[in-house]
């Protein structure tokens, strides 16, 4: 398989700019034929894979650039700030994502014979690598098989747990096997994400949070910075200020109730936050959104 194949595949599947989800539940497919402006979103656990044009992530201070024959792998929900850098009419930007499942992860790492990860200190929760021979035949092989529902269903669980074992084993590996080994820094912090994730509208002592995970306030703030290029408190407020653009855009919440729904009891400090964040205030902002193409927004999204 070539990358040219892999970017073939997806432009005979998503025909128009957009993203498209497939029969695949996991899998989505991504299409720009223009560049993007600069959008805040999450990026949810999964890997990503640029069939042709290319991509800017920033994550903290961290910025990836990455294009056709490389791979993104998230092992955390992650604020980021993502666009379209490289596309074009004749060479549109086309990639696509597939969503993974920690336990499904954790179950098959259980069962490879898998070197041990040093557990001194947690890998961030983003890499970038090219993409290997194994990895692109796999993946072009699960985008193919939409072309064949009869055998979907029996074949797509397949290919998508070769392509988790050719994680495991392959380069991104490392990043894998941390998030998914018990007691493993990078797993401790996950549980502290997941835990703010679910919970980001309550106020929260950064040292019970750490407690939580069974790690000291000192050692829990160096390792959560490390893993997301942001302190707890900055993930905590991105949570809440990207739910609240989500309620405005799609349950048409004014301003105020938002701010009282995410958490903030100051309406003018959460309309400078958001500011801040997204460029503009509120109202503007999703008067913004509505009237141009953007790289996702809400809770989750790539």
């Amino acid at each position: 398989m070539s990358i040219e194949t892999l970017a073939h595949t997806i432009g005979k599947i998503a025909r128009i700019d957009g993203d498209h989800p497939t029969a695949i539940p996991q899998l989505s497919l991504h299409r720009r034929s223009l560049k993007t402006e600069p959008m805040p979103c999450i990026y949810g656990l999964g890997l990503a894979v640029v069939a042709q044009g290319g991509k800017q992530v920033t994550v903290g201070e961290q910025v990836l650039d990455y294009g056709a024959g490389q791979s993104l792998l998230i092992t955390a929900d992650l604020p980021v700030v993502a666009h379209v850098t490289r596309a074009d009419l004749a060479q549109p930007f086309m990639c696509l994502f597939l969503t993974l499942d920690a336990r499904a992860l954790m179950q098959q790492a259980a069962e490879m014979d898998l070197p041990p990860v040093p557990r001194e200190e947690a890998p961030r929760a983003i890499s970038l690598n090219a993409l290997d021979a194994s990895l692109l035949d796999a993946t072009t092989r699960l985008v193919q098989l939409l072309d064949e529902p009869a055998l979907l269903a029996t074949l797509g669980p397949l290919v998508q747990q070769e392509i988790m074992v050719r994680l495991l084993s392959g380069p991104h590996g490392p990043y894998l096997r941390q998030l998914v080994s018990a007691g493993s820094p990078s797993h401790q912090i996950a549980q502290a994400m997941a835990w703010l994730t679910q919970n980001y509208v309550r106020d929260v002592l950064m040292d019970e949070l750490a407690e939580r995970v069974h790690m000291s306030p000192s050692t829990f703030r160096l390792h959560f910075r490390h893993f997301t290029g942001m302190s707890p408190l900055q993930y905590q407020k991105q949570l809440r200020l990207q739910q609240a653009r989500h309620l405005m855009l799609y349950q048409a919440l004014d301003a105020g109730s938002t701010a009282a729904r995410v958490g903030y009891e100051s309406a003018s400090q959460f309309s400078r936050d958001y500011s801040r964040l997204f460029g503009a205030p509120p109202q503007r902002d999703i008067k913004r959104m509505r009237h141009q193409p953007t790289e996702g927004v809400g809770a989750s999204s790539f």
